[in-house]
């Protein structure tokens, strides 16, 4: 498509990088000491960035290129917000013996990892076609069979509004814009603040501006599905 972008005079370029840090959706960065749009995807053509260069080395253009894509750049600015350094927040697929039939224990039906939905990465390959459970930190305790009945064949994750004084809806709605969630459960407690999580859920799908089918399931607190 053809719309207005921005175009940087390499040769005007002094390479002190102010443009990279003006541009908040992180289109331009610093290469071989001099600033390049790297991601034409990420630049709205609104041009934060001009007012910053002290030499005059950015400009505007028509010209073909890539739509700007909003949910793109929401995505890598969660990853880059997440936490870092520690193994625990790692994205990695879990591979499960499906066969195992162990009478001593419990098989977990976990599929991968992290499950905290404020660790988790939007861009993860398992969101793609996924049958997505979100479910409330107390639901695992209190439903005896919740793998079984609940994590099994889905991709999950978890989290508590109240405990980690969070809006969910924001990281959900970019979740599920970036990525083709087949199908969403959501396991809550019967508790009222519970419902935190649901309107959550529920906002995120409406922003999101897709039409996900939704299950609420509701666990009272002695371990019954209500």
């Amino acid at each position: 498509m053809k719309r207005r972008i921005i175009r940087i005079d390499e040769e005007k370029c002094n390479g002190c990088g102010a443009c990279a840090a003006a541009c908040h959706e992180g289109a331009i960065a610093m290469v071989d000491g001099k600033a390049r749009l790297t991601r034409e995807d990420y630049c709205d053509g609104l041009g934060d960035c001009l007012p910053s260069c002290p030499v005059g080395a950015i400009s505007f253009e028509e010209r073909e290129a890539p739509a700007y894509d909003e949910a793109a750049v929401e995505a890598s600015r969660m990853e880059k917000s997440m936490p870092c350094g520690c193994p625990g927040t790692q994205a990695r697929k879990l591979e499960r013996d499906v066969q195992c039939s162990c009478s001593t224990h419990a098989v977990s039906r976990l599929s991968q990892w992290p499950v905290q939905i404020k660790l988790a990465p939007v861009t993860a390959p398992w969101f793609k076609d996924a049958d997505l459970l979100v479910a409330a930190t107390c639901t695992a305790y209190a439903y005896g069979a919740f793998h079984e009945d609940f994590i099994r064949g889905r991709v999950t994750l978890v989290g508590c509004p109240k405990l980690d004084g969070v809006d969910y809806s924001d990281k959900l709605a970019i979740i599920f814009k970036a990525n083709d969630v087949a199908s969403l459960t959501l396991v809550r407690m019967e508790v009222p603040c519970c419902g935190g999580l649901e309107i959550a859920v529920r906002k995120a799908i409406e922003a999101s501006g897709k039409d996900i089918p939704l299950r609420v399931v509701t666990i009272s607190t002695d371990g019954m599905i209500l």
